[in-house]
């Protein structure tokens, strides 16, 4: 089967596209920018290997001319993983632009998509959306970037509806693992490198953190699902380890340690800022979704690439 997915140039898009590909799939990824654009740092080492697994098509973001003329050239499925992610963390995310550009043009794409052949959608959504997950109530979104994100979940979902298409939704937690930007983890391993302490700011949040390869595994799995049925609707929602921030960062020390023979020593603080949910995490296990995973593996895969 033939599958358009944008966004693969991300973190969990460049695992999703070899993933895909290990499972048969021939895989056609659009980046928004030019391959020259993509220089420098851990983006630049993904779009490398992305070239090496699919079928790579520079300065194509979703909706455009460029974009169009690539649906026209037949797909089974399509993979909307792409998402407007900068400033995300800000109050000042501007989520009308932000769903603007998630979904531009889309009754175009779905409608040239549709004449030469899809069958079904497949959108990534986040645990951080309002609806999503298991957590403290009501289910509010976590930040404008949650927000946005609900929002284009809800519009794709109505146009696969216009257009007899299967839609399912994946929702991700927080994933982890080689070629991720720097963010918590990347964190840890800066800091014990360094021989010093990592501080753990916020030990009480309840999160849900998940292997990158986990994660591509079930996204595999779920979009050979939904490339089966027939003007459906499924969703799924992979959980990894649920647990506190505390607990998951004293797990990843305990993998890394002996490992990588470092002391990888923590210090969690009193937690005295609770602006976000105590606990938001998704709800259903992708190592039994999954069947065979090789959990060692992963982690020592992950300490080799910190080498």
């Amino acid at each position: 089967m033939k599958v358009l997915l944008t966004g693969a140039s991300s973190f969990t898009g460049y695992w999703f596209a070899e993933m895909l590909v290990s499972s048969g799939f021939k895989v056609v990824a659009p980046l928004r920018g030019s391959l020259s654009s993509y220089n420098e740092g851990v983006r630049a080492e993904r779009v490398r290997r992305l070239l090496n697994v699919a079928e790579v098509i520079e300065s194509a973001p979703f909706g455009s001319e460029n974009f169009q003329r690539i649906a026209a050239g037949g797909f089974d499925i399509l993979c909307h993983h792409a998402a407007q992610v900068a400033n995300y963390r800000s109050p000042e995310f501007d989520v009308v632009a932000a769903v603007g550009e998630n979904t531009h043009n889309l009754r175009g794409v779905l409608t040239t998509l549709r004449r030469n052949g899809l069958k079904s959608v497949v959108l990534t959504g986040s645990v951080f959306e309002q609806n999503e997950g298991a957590g403290n109530q009501p289910l509010l979104a976590f930040s404008p970037y949650g927000l946005s994100k609900g929002l284009t979940s809800e519009l794709v979902k109505y146009h696969c509806r216009e257009f007899d298409l299967a839609f399912g939704k994946f929702v991700i937690p927080n994933p982890f693992g080689p070629l991720e930007e720097p963010r918590f983890a990347a964190y840890l391993m800066r800091t014990w490198k360094q021989g010093e302490v990592a501080r753990v700011n916020t030990p009480d949040y309840v999160r849900d953190n998940i292997h990158v390869r986990l994660l591509a595994s079930a996204y595999a799995k779920f979009v050979s699902q939904v490339a089966v049925i027939t003007n459906a609707e499924l969703s799924l929602n992979p959980s990894g380890y649920v647990e506190t921030q505390g607990a998951f960062a004293q797990r990843f020390a305990n993998s890394m340690r002996d490992r990588l023979q470092l002391d990888c020593a923590l210090e969690l603080g009193v937690q005295n800022d609770f602006s976000e949910p105590l606990m938001r995490v998704n709800t259903q296990s992708a190592a039994h979704y999954v069947g065979a995973w090789d959990e060692n593996s992963a982690w020592r895969e992950l300490a080799d690439s910190y080498r």
